[in-house]
């Protein structure tokens, strides 16, 4: 049995009828108190009552803690969040549940969190679940049927390495948690289309916070993806540029009154303290007139290296070189093949965090320069992993220093 209202054993109609019993005293508080509501808990937990019960208190505090209940009409995310994060809610499946659109392509995490608290984009992110849990409701209403899902569409053009920037990968994982504790049988499908090469390994590192019934709803589309989803959406329900017909009344054919494509956040919305915290593992202290090389074996084709470092009270200069000399041995920086020209960085006023593609296993040279600065040494803190196909993520030592410290 589905565990769905009409589609009950026995079993579960018990179980159901001693969740309602035990959970009584909180049922005036909860949004909703129909039986499509609370087995919605019942069967993310498996028909387990007591975690059930657990589960919906936990998420009674949650929508106390954050006004859920309020938060549409008592609270609006910052200018930068309703210009630069990109979706929207846009038309309807055949069976009447919206559809929300996330156009990844666009998307500038670091941007949006040097521009807003962590706390602001989880913020919006809640308020938009609110906002379908109420449309499901208005749909349950007009359609005479319990509409309590909701079909996602992931467009994927555009991923790239800056959308695995850490930070930004540990607040998408921390939003992924709190959907799922708290908006649990929520998605009816989700719908990837337009995958690049990247996505295999971006999947992989944001899978595990997804419970398994989530994955099962996950459909990864072909070159065929606009036909594959007008199986599911009727054409005047779908944007132009998604295989419909659907345009706003103006005509555009991206239905940007709808939906939001995002794009760079510039540099004056940057705040300070914004709460984009790194912990480094790593500092040194390079003298005056001085340069550091840290070398670091990459063993793994098509792994990524990345590299996060910050100064303190100025700017250092950054540069990515790889040993070309096999055998070890020294070999001058001069002679090494050039990966990343050396440039100054404000590293002391926005941390650096960047990624290379290793295409080819080898020994690559992270060098700071300081040799310019004939007066000031620079405190550097940094961190170096590397990020494997498989998604999993090593640690670095570097095996080699070369250079004058303090």
């Amino acid at each position: 049995m589905s565990g769905r209202v009409g589609d009950l054993s026995p079993k579960q109609a018990e179980i159901l009828a001693e969740f309602r019993e035990r959970i009584e005293d909180i049922l005036p508080d909860l949004p909703a108190r129909h039986d499509h509501y609370l087995l919605r808990w019942l069967r993310a937990r498996s028909f387990n009552v007591q975690k059930a019960e657990a589960m919906l208190r936990k998420h009674l505090e949650f929508r106390k803690r954050i006004k859920a209940d309020t938060i549409i009409e008592d609270w609006k995310p910052p200018e930068v969040i309703q210009r630069y994060v990109s979706g929207g809610m846009c038309g309807y499946d055949l069976e009447g549940s919206p559809i929300w659109y996330d156009i990844i392509g666009p998307l500038d995490p670091k941007g949006l969190m040097l521009s807003c608290t962590k706390q602001d984009f989880m913020r919006t992110k809640i308020r938009d679940t609110e906002l379908l849990r109420i449309e499901c409701q208005k749909q349950t209403e007009k359609l005479g049927k319990s509409v309590e899902m909701v079909t996602l569409i992931y467009d994927c053009e555009g991923l790239g390495l800056k959308h695995l920037w850490k930070p930004a990968l540990e607040a998408y994982g921390e939003i992924l948690t709190m959907f799922e504790e708290n908006y649990p049988e929520g998605l009816k499908r989700v719908f990837l289309i337009k995958t690049p090469k990247l996505f295999p390994m971006a999947y992989n590192l944001v899978k595990h916070f997804l419970s398994e019934e989530t994955r099962r709803k996950i459909c990864i589309l072909g070159s065929n993806w606009q036909e594959e989803l007008r199986k599911y959406i009727d054409p005047e329900q779908l944007p132009v540029v998604y295989g419909g017909i659907l345009t706003d009344p103006d005509g555009d054919p991206h239905c940007r009154t709808m939906i939001n494509y995002g794009g760079n956040v510039p540099s004056s919305y940057y705040v300070q303290n914004n709460g984009v915290k790194v912990q480094y593992n790593h500092s040194v202290t390079i003298s005056r007139g001085s340069a550091l090389s840290l070398e670091y074996d990459i063993t793994t084709p098509s792994s990524i290296l990345r590299w996060q470092f910050a100064s303190d009270g100025a700017d250092i200069g950054f540069g990515v070189f790889m040993r070309t000399q096999v055998g070890g041995g020294d070999q001058k920086l001069g002679d090494m093949m050039l990966v990343l020209p050396s440039e100054r960085y404000n590293s002391h006023m926005v941390p650096e965090d960047r990624t290379l593609t290793c295409t080819e296993p080898g020994t690559y040279v992270l060098h700071f320069d300081n040799t310019y600065s004939l007066l000031q040494s620079k405190k550097i803190s940094y961190n170096v992993d590397v990020l494997l196909p498989d998604g999993q993520i090593q640690s670095l030592r570097s095996n080699r220093e070369i250079g004058k410290l303090e």
